[in-house]
């Protein structure tokens, strides 16, 4: 009986351990197609392409498609008012905009209902918006949790360390044309469907913004029509809401 107790035991102890290799294996497969990531984004959108250097630095496979975001934004149910230059799909939820990894990486360990994180916008400081151009500044935002019913809370809150953000008078948001300075730019893409333009811009005073390339939404729909890739030109520039929109973009004189 004593022969047939003790060998049951280190049997059922051997099954039970069996199982939770099993189950710890699984983990290991779900945790690493959880880190292979997908991006959509603009080809000419340098913060985008530091927002992926983000991610791989943070241990993510990032697989990019050059494609522009509104299509995947749309497609996988991410609300326009919370987009951003960039979409992207990771174990199941969909990531837009400037999320710092760490984020991402609590997302995915906590597996909330959800449909994903937003940060709208591209608030300065974000990772890929954090460059040695910007002198430290950061500007206050919140990465989004994003229900499937397209409602929100605060996932994760960025306080502000800001340098003064006004210059000359000039307001930061102010869409009054004619208190705007122009900046000058080179078009680089066009999406005439989401009313966007990729531009290679130098310095814009109001926003405080060094030389970059960036994507911008056009406030009047119809300028984007008349724009070519690779036209120079000049425009003036707000941020709203965290977004930065293009109030008036024209031909440069040669």
């Amino acid at each position: 009986m004593k022969n047939a107790q003790s060998t049951t035991l280190p049997r059922r102890h051997w099954l039970a351990a069996a199982a939770v290799l099993a189950l710890t294996g699984f983990e290991r497969t779900a945790l690493a197609q959880a880190t292979n990531v997908q991006v959509w984004k603009d080809p000419n959108c340098g913060c985008c392409h530091l927002w992926v250097e983000h991610l791989q630095a943070s241990g993510f496979k990032v697989e990019v498609r050059d494609v522009g975001n509104t299509a995947a934004r749309k497609r996988l149910g991410m609300p326009e008012q919370l987009g951003s230059c960039h979409t992207a799909s990771v174990g199941g939820y969909v990531i837009e905009g400037h999320v710092p990894a760490a984020d991402i990486h609590r997302l995915l360990k906590e597996r909330p209902a959800a449909l994903g994180l937003s940060v709208p916008g591209m608030p300065i400081g974000s990772p890929g918006m954090d460059g040695p151009e910007y002198k430290g500044r950061k500007d206050a935002y919140d990465v989004l949790l994003v229900k499937k019913d397209g409602s929100t809370k605060s996932f994760q809150h960025y306080p502000g360390l800001r340098r003064m953000a006004q210059r000359d008078g000039l307001q930061r948001v102010s869409d009054d044309a004619a208190a705007l300075p122009w900046a000058t730019a080179e078009v680089r893409r066009i999406d005439k469907a989401a009313g966007k333009v990729a531009l290679k811009h130098g310095e814009i005073k109001n926003l405080d913004m060094p030389p970059m390339s960036m994507v911008f939404q056009v406030k009047d729909p119809r300028q984007v029509g008349a724009l070519q890739v690779g036209q120079k030109v000049r425009f003036q520039a707000v941020q709203d809401k965290g977004a930065y929109w293009v109030v008036k973009i024209e031909a440069a004189a040669l």
